[in-house]
């Protein structure tokens, strides 16, 4: 390949879709139009030699001949009159004037612009004023009724005269004759030419219509087709398909960017295909840990049980016989051993009651949280009565749940409004239910001491405590076990932070739990309550 050949291809090879397009209508319209002009042309041609045949040449030859028979009656009506005297001979005579004048008039007019036909009418006309002149004039001037003498007398010159003009008319005749031939050939070859323009016509429309499908095959429609296979096949998961680069530069620029796109795509899944693993690794890891933490801190707690006992029991013990026995401070160290092995009863206890959550106690049925609600007050009606509570509540609906999960929630939730009430004030706890889309939203609201917004997540770690436990008995489960049962239902739970006169807790749960949560898997007996050998 030669270096301009190189040079054009690569010029070429920059064009895009739109320069492509403007060029092929640029050179489609100028061939049309080259065309349209020859075809005008020739049509207009074919017209005008079709208008002079038809409306001056034959026309005129015609003429001619009319003309010519009009000087043959005269002739005829002159020589008769001649010979006879008799007027009825001058009829044709004066007709033949009268025609004659007529068709000269005529082709007068039907060769104005052809000076050398004009110039044979121009002799014709000469001969027949001579023939008028000699012959045809004197004799019809003869006295009618008997011959004239001048018939005789230029019989001669009467032939020679009229022979003239039939010399005159017959050139006349055959210039015209071959104007019309001439017309009549050149309107035949104009025709064959206006076939051929025409018929050349409709091959270019038609080849430049194949060239304009092809043109738009091979630089639009394959390339797209290109492309859209190749997206197809991506879109199938083959996301290593790379994408084919065809056509035109623009679409070869589209090929391109949808390619580093793919690649890219092909990056960010590899990417996300591998945190995706990390992540059910960890995930597995972490509920395989839970799951070990739970049975770990249920079989804890039973394994603690009973030394704990031992020593709750031995330290009362050195209580009762020895009290008041030793000095203050031995009294003061037993009364310490005792108190902390009372409050490590306490949190152990709880945190059993912690893990039993999800795992013990996860028998869904439909239950009357107003029964449940009142068995929970009963069971708080100690706190209630020593503390003066009023306790108020919309009524609440029916739900599918598992009873001695709200049980727990209730107290629970109840039982911190009672406990952090405002001093020297009468606890106030309104408990409402308000129906929000699919789901219930419940409000435990108190005129307490409050929790402050910073608060608001800490509150629901376990053994996170906001005050000592001077201040406030507790373990800091209560909350943490609040939120593991409204999730445990499918629910969320939080801290209101516009409520300010006391604190706001609300939850949300719905008619029935949308699946089961996870329950960890653990003997039989654990899950059925039974203590685990040690």
């Amino acid at each position: 390949m030669s270096g301009n050949t190189k040079a054009r291809t690569r010029r070429f090879s920059t064009w895009t879709t739109r320069r492509w397009l403007r060029a092929g209508v640029a050179v489609s319209l100028t061939v049309l139009t080259l065309l349209g002009v020859m075809g005008a042309w020739v049509l207009g041609r074919t017209e005008s030699i079709s208008d002079t045949l038809v409306n001056t040449k034959s026309p005129a030859l015609s003429t001619s001949f009319r003309l010519e028979s009009a000087l043959l009656n005269q002739e005829t009506g002159i020589r008769g009159y001649g010979l006879t005297g008799t007027t009825d001979f001058l009829a044709p005579y004066q007709q033949g004037l009268t025609d004659q004048a007529t068709h000269t008039e005529t082709l007068t007019r039907l060769l104005q612009g052809d000076a050398a036909r004009l110039r044979d009418l121009t002799a014709v006309q000469g001969a027949v004023e001579t023939w008028h002149e000699r012959i045809a004039g004197p004799i019809a001037s003869s006295p009618a009724g008997t011959a004239s003498p001048l018939t005789a007398e230029r019989a001669a010159e009467g032939k020679e005269t009229f022979d003239a003009i039939r010399a005159a008319l017959s050139g006349q005749q055959d210039r015209l004759r071959a104007d019309r031939a001439r017309a009549v050939q050149d309107l035949s070859d104009t025709m064959v030419l206006r076939n051929w323009v025409f018929t050349a016509i409709a091959l270019v429309i038609a080849a430049l219509t194949v060239l304009v499908f092809e043109g738009l095959r091979r630089g639009i429609t394959r390339p797209l087709e290109q492309l859209g296979a190749d997206a197809r096949i991506i879109a199938n998961g083959t996301f290593e398909h790379p994408i084919t680069s065809t056509g035109p530069a623009d679409l070869r620029r589209l090929s391109s960017e949808i390619d580093f796109m793919r690649r890219r795509l092909v990056r960010e899944l590899a990417f996300t295909e591998e945190a995706r693993q990390r992540l059910d690794a960890q995930a597995a890891d972490l509920q395989r840990s839970n799951a070990e933490l739970e049975q770990f801190a249920y079989v804890a707690s039973h394994d603690l049980q009973e030394p704990l006992r031992k020593v709750s029991s031995f330290t009362q013990l050195l209580q009762r016989r020895y009290g008041g026995q030793l000095d203050q401070r031995a009294d003061q160290y037993i009364d310490y051993a005792v108190d902390g092995a009372n409050r490590m009863q306490t949190l152990i206890n709880d945190l059993l009651d912690f893990s039993r959550v999800g795992r013990v106690h996860h028998e869904l049925q439909s239950i009357e949280l107003e029964t449940v609600l009142n068995r929970t007050l009963s069971s708080l009606s100690v706190s209630i009565e020593e503390s003066g509570a009023e306790i108020t509540h919309d009524p609440l609906p029916p739900l599918v749940a598992d009873p001695t999960q709200m049980g727990m929630l209730w107290q629970n939730l109840i039982g911190n409004a009672i406990k952090f009430h405002r001093p020297g004030q009468t606890p106030k706890v309104h408990i409402s239910a308000e129906r929000e889309g699919d789901l219930w939203r419940f409000a435990v609201t108190d005129n307490g001491i409050g929790i402050a917004p910073e608060y608001a997540e800490k509150v629901f770690v376990i053994f996170q405590r906001l005050h000592t436990k001077d201040a406030y008995s507790g373990s800091g489960i209560g909350l943490a076990m609040c939120k593991k049962i409204v999730e445990f239902h499918g629910g969320t739970i939080a801290i209101d932070p516009e409520h300010r006169d006391g604190a706001r807790i609300t939850f949300t749960l719905a008619d029935e739990p949308p699946r089961a949560t996870d329950i960890f898997t653990m003997p039989e007996a654990v899950r059925d309550g039974a203590e685990p050998s040690a």
